[in-house]
């Protein structure tokens, strides 16, 4: 069957080999790109020379800078190379893109930003959730409401139905403008929840989250909006506390050893 799917596709194994290396060689200079390694305006090097320092074939190269284009990171330039493009070029919803930035990212700075969006667009987007919600997408959000309560002292479980919680807000609005921005937060919030998964507030967080919910399944938009901004400011300062106490709790065991 594999061999019958090769044909049908005409790729080789060759072929089958590079694509997945320059996928590897993308990952590589996209994540050199975001971590500042080469400043906008800069010249990638060339193509002999990105093979001979990464062990790879042109084609590889080649594919994988096509790839960078593509997400707006760098441009090819007639006579010149191919060149860093600044960062407001770069497709920030991209997941490669935005998986790159918060790895290069120092967490400090990254909770800010994302608060800042979240923010922004969270309480008008579970307002529009309220007005445009349908059968479908209560019972998203009724699920995932519902795995939070299940999720108990489980971390990972907690993260991942709230991240499905948020999302299920962001695809209610019927708006395909807000859908990026919740795929943004599946995978930008993830860091976020996991640090706030840590701490003692999970009763009044599900309160709140509840909250959300309700206002959203009655069709209440100005009660969504309230509560998505209540919800929101207790993050803030239950993840600069638990962060305060991560900290001191470093710095103790440092002082014992």
């Amino acid at each position: 069957m594999a061999a019958q799917n090769d044909r049908a596709t005409g790729l080789s194994q060759l072929e089958k080999a590079n694509l997945k290396l320059h996928l590897r060689v993308a990952d590589h200079l996209g994540m050199a790109i975001a971590r500042g390694d080469f400043k906008p305006g800069a010249l990638l090097p060339a193509e002999v020379d990105l093979c001979e320092a990464l062990g790879v074939s042109r084609t590889a190269v080649r594919e994988a800078v096509r790839g960078l284009i593509a997400k707006g990171l760098v441009e090819s330039r007639p006579k010149r190379g191919t060149c860093i493009r600044e960062p407001e070029f770069w497709s920030h919803m991209d997941p490669d893109v935005l998986r790159w930035q918060l790895a290069a990212t120092d967490t400090e700075s990254y909770l800010v930003k994302m608060f800042q969006l979240r923010r922004a667009v969270e309480p008008t987007a579970s307002a529009i959730a309220a007005e445009q919600c349908t059968a479908e997408d209560k019972a998203r959000l009724s699920v995932a409401f519902a795995a939070m309560v299940a999720a108990g002292d489980d971390n990972d479980a907690w993260v991942d139905a709230d991240l499905d919680f948020h999302h299920a807000i962001y695809l209610a609005t019927h708006n395909e403008f807000f859908w990026p921005i919740g795929q943004l937060f599946s995978l930008g919030l993830r860091q976020m929840f996991v640090i706030a998964a840590q701490g003692s507030h999970r009763q009044r967080a599900i309160a709140e989250h509840g909250a959300l919910a309700d206002a959203i399944l009655a069709h209440r938009p100005e009660d969504a909006r309230a509560a998505a901004l209540t919800l929101l400011g207790n993050a803030v300062d239950d993840i600069d506390r638990i962060r305060s106490g991560l900290s001191g709790a470093r710095e103790r065991r440092a002082a014992a050893l």
